[in-house]
């Protein structure tokens, strides 16, 4: 059993930088790739990033590549996203789940993913 929370959602201006921290529980953090995905009311979920706990693979949707960074520590089971030149497109409520899965096709989808956390909003004005 793993429970996550997630932390450090905003609001912030376009082209600022927001740090989501997620924290889980369990003796077994180090098993599970732990990945972030966002929603907006009347969206699908959408994969935005993933820390997979094999290999130390990370893994971006092609809309947050090379602004946003994942990165995990084991030792503190935590897992940052650093989300740097947001836009009002980002705005949405960030999900934090774990997952037991590594590889990168599994864990772009949600429906792979075992415990999730009760979300944090972003709201990035333009």
């Amino acid at each position: 059993q793993v429970q996550v929370t997630e932390s450090g959602g905003g609001w912030v201006q376009t082209g600022d930088s927001l740090k989501l921290s997620c924290v889980a529980s369990g003796r077994t953090f180090s098993l599970y790739s732990i990945g972030w995905f966002r929603q907006v009311p009347g969206k699908e979920s959408e994969f935005v990033a993933v820390a997979a706990w094999k290999g130390g693979n990370t893994y971006y949707a092609d809309s947050v590549k090379g602004r946003f960074a994942i990165s995990r520590d084991n030792e503190k089971n935590t897992v940052l996203l650093q989300m740097n030149s947001l836009t009002p497109d980002d705005t949405a409520v960030y999900y934090c789940g774990a997952s037991s899965q590594y590889g990168s096709s599994w864990l772009r989808s949600r429906d792979n993913y075992q415990f999730w956390g009760q979300g944090t909003q972003v709201t990035v004005s333009s």
